[in-house]
């Protein structure tokens, strides 16, 4: 395990790596070593490992010397992969990837909006890898809700064109187009129809002014899940993002928190 330094001049020691898989795009990724449990930020959709977010946990796990993994989703970034042909369940496989082939012992999965969805299949497929999640405007089920909430006349025409040209403030286009494919792939990934199988702590963190993924989403991932260690955290004046500095600093000691609970635990 090598010493990690403290200050910005450690910024150019995370290079960015790539993740060979056999018959599946290739994942950038930038990890530091360190101590466990680690943390693995999984991003929101169409987003990047170079958000404000991954950037200031990266900061935070170089100060207390904990392992960490930021990693572009295929068909995003400086990953390889086309995006039009990305789905749900292939960012879902990505997660497993980087879970399975970079992570070493126990993780911590920081998930933002999708990357909120994505960790919870993840803590239900690796069950005795992922000790605890942290939800930032956690977007479970989100696309298929939104469609579903559409008109039954512009859910036709979405049909029809076979795309989705949703409106996103986030998009320099001021839409997202959507495969109408990717939308019914996404059914398949739903998850608060039915309890949640996932007994690890879990933190959700929501701004109420997020009007793109409402706050009530965390409650109803609160209610599905079958653990009973979640707390739901709530921020009035915080939008969808979360990425101001009380947002970051608030997410911090959440991290904070779960590893010395968590070190308890297993001391």
């Amino acid at each position: 395990m090598r010493k990690l330094s403290s200050g910005r001049s450690c910024r150019q020691k995370t290079s960015i790596s790539f993740l060979s898989r056999p018959d599946l795009p290739n994942l950038a990724y930038k990890r530091l070593k360190g101590k466990s449990p680690g943390i693995i930020f999984i991003p929101g959709y169409i987003s990047n490992m170079n958000g404000t977010k991954a950037l200031a946990i990266e900061e935070f796990c170089k100060s207390l010397g904990h392992a960490y993994i930021r990693f572009d989703y295929s068909g995003v970034g400086n990953s390889d992969g086309n995006l039009e042909e990305c789905t749900v369940g292939k960012w879902r496989k990505d997660v497993l990837s980087i879970i399975d082939d970079l992570a070493e012992g126990p993780q911590i999965l920081v998930g933002s909006s999708l990357g909120g969805w994505l960790m919870l299949h993840a803590a239900i497929a690796r069950p005795q890898k992922v000790v605890a999640l942290i939800g930032i405007a956690t977007a479970v089920d989100g696309l298929v809700t939104q469609f579903n909430q559409l008109p039954v006349e512009a859910k036709k025409e979405i049909e029809m064109k076979g795309v989705w040209s949703m409106p996103s403030k986030y998009s320099e286009e001021g839409v997202y187009r959507i495969q109408y494919s990717v939308i019914k792939e996404a059914e398949h990934h739903c998850l608060l129809h039915s309890p949640i199988p996932v007994n690890c702590p879990i933190r959700l963190l929501h701004g109420m002014k997020d009007d793109i993924v409402p706050w009530h989403t965390s409650m109803q991932v609160a209610a599905r899940v079958v653990s009973t260690d979640v707390d739901v955290i709530l921020r009035k004046n915080s939008d969808h993002r979360m990425k101001e500095k009380a947002d970051i600093q608030l997410l911090v000691y959440t991290i904070d928190d779960l590893i010395d609970k968590l070190s308890t635990v297993v001391n």
